[in-house]
């Protein structure tokens, strides 16, 4: 034995035989309760939800199935749904949004407008309205984030929608609201004014100069009307290789901080890997989002300094996609997670494409797949203040970025319960990374919890009878200040850790 150790050792050294020994070496996560980013908003961990094809007829809106309740909505795509405490909901669109007149969807189903929907290419019914998509975000525990028509739409439209969803009656669209059975006003706080106005696949698109016109003219008419709305106004969507995006967003802020409350960001990360699909490759998408936010970021502070307004602009991170129902998919949204916690000081608000690729859908039943798991362990647990977190570890390469460090690593301190946790992936394929996790002020006590997310394999998915990717969990003992933790392959981490 001890011969065959010694030859295994030789044949290594000579280089007959390669072996990896970096996840022997451990990394080190560090971690500061005074080194405060800002406290989370929960509004980050918001959906969208657009009806192309069926991501609203067949899966959310069904008369037709058992499954339903009397008002249409799938019974057990509403229960999963609610288990993710999902606080703000995105709705009518993208680019559909950009050729709907909002009074097709109101007033008898049977009298509704049947409409060619130019975006998508399909024939929109309008059995999914204003007054339906609030009842959708009412089961659902959400508040309403509507975008409006910034592309065929008009002024007085714009306007004439908040008046049937805000004011309270006695008006011509108030009173039809109050006809329809809704009696109440909806009280919508967030309005968008557009969607992707810059993007020549956009009905309307628009320069940079002539959306500012009609966008700070909408929203001098509907705050006239409450003046408790909050503005997300429309960032750039067009990332073109002569980056054109920023100029974009520099102009829009320069001339509408003051007026808005957000700028829309959104960003399909996948766009940058140029049709590379690999598992490195995708897992490097949490630095594009970083990357992104970080030059927005810089574009606000920019404009505040230079208009000297007062109001806060913050990012809407809108439009976002998990790459996929499978274990590489869940830890694309986990990077994309962890980035706006990182961030959490200018992200305010964020809405997964769409609200149906969080639930698995069936005709016997719906049930949680993989982007599930790993979004309820975000909006379930990561409440509190960010922290800012050094890592140190192993990097790699890829043809876009450098350096992309193989765990990604967020922490929350969430101080009325004294509990960090500590959310952690692992972007090495094969390889599992040990690491110290180290508490520079306070200590860990008692017993946590680690839940680790993983799967099969990479690409399987799961269906209504088989899990693919799953959560387990285990207890982690500790004392003192630091403990060492092994985070495996391909895996999301999250630590659950009681402090003093």
């Amino acid at each position: 034995m001890k011969t065959l150790k010694n030859l295994f050792v030789c044949l290594i050294l000579s280089g007959l035989v390669s072996v990896n020994l970096m996840s022997q070496v451990p990394s080190v996560i560090k971690i500061d309760f005074d080194r405060k980013i800002s406290p989370i908003d929960s509004n980050i961990y918001g959906a969208f939800v657009e009806p192309i094809r069926t991501v609203v007829y067949g899966t959310i809106y069904d008369p037709a199935s058992a499954l339903s309740d009397e008002n249409g909505f799938r019974k057990d795509f509403i229960g999963l749904i609610r288990e993710l405490k999902i606080p703000v909901l995105r709705w009518p669109g993208g680019n559909y949004v950009s050729g709907y007149n909002w009074e097709d969807g109101i007033g008898p189903k049977d009298q509704r407008r049947v409409r060619l929907d130019l975006a998508w290419n399909q024939i929109e019914k309008n059995q999914m309205g204003t007054d339906e998509y609030v009842k959708l975000s009412n089961l659902i525990g959400a508040e309403n984030f509507v975008c409006i028509n910034g592309g065929t739409g008009t002024l007085d439209q714009a306007r004439h929608w908040v008046e049937y969803c805000n004011y309270a009656g006695g008006t011509y669209y108030s009173d039809l609201r109050r006809k329809y059975g809704n009696e109440k006003p909806y009280n919508i706080k967030y309005w968008a004014l557009g969607n992707e106005i810059d993007g020549p696949w956009q009905l309307g698109q628009k320069n940079a100069e002539d959306y500012c016109k009609f966008a700070l003219e909408a929203a001098k008419m509907i705050q006239l009307m409450d003046k408790n709305i909050k503005f997300i106004a429309s960032g750039a969507s067009n990332y073109t290789a002569d980056n054109s995006w920023i100029d974009w967003n520099d102009y829009v802020l320069q001339h509408m901080a003051g007026k808005i409350d957000y700028l829309s960001v959104h960003r399909y990360a996948t766009e940058v890997l140029a049709g590379d699909r690999s598992f490195p490759a995708m897992m490097s998408l949490g630095i594009d989002v970083d990357k992104k936010i970080d030059m927005v970021k810089a574009l606000i502070e920019k404009a505040m300094l230079k208009t000297g307004s007062k109001r806060p602009v913050y990012i809407s991170f809108d439009e976002y996609s998990g790459g996929g129902d499978n274990l590489t998919g869940s830890l694309v949204l986990a990077q994309h997670l962890n980035s706006f916690i990182r961030h959490a000081d200018i992200v305010k608000m964020a809405n997964i494409t769409m609200l149906s690729s969080l639930v698995g859908s069936s005709p016997e039943g719906d049930f949680r797949n993989a982007l599930f798991q790993a979004f309820s362990l975000y909006s379930n647990n990561c409440h509190g203040i960010s922290l800012d977190v050094y890592t140190g570890c192993e990097k790699y390469n890829n043809k876009v970025f450098n350096d992309i460090p193989y765990l990604d690593v967020t922490a929350v301190l969430n101080e009325s319960a004294r509990m960090l946790v500590v959310n952690v992936v692992n972007r090495h394929e094969t390889n599992a990374i040990p690491a110290d996790v180290i508490l520079q002020s306070g200590n860990f006590t008692g017993v946590g919890k680690a839940t680790e997310l993983n799967g099969k394999s990479l690409t399987a998915r799961t269906t209504r009878t088989e899990e693919a990717v799953s959560l387990s969990s285990r207890e982690v003992k500790f004392k003192g200040n630091t403990f060492s933790y092994s985070f495996p392959a391909h895996s999301f981490t999250q630590l659950e850790i009681p402090v003093k």
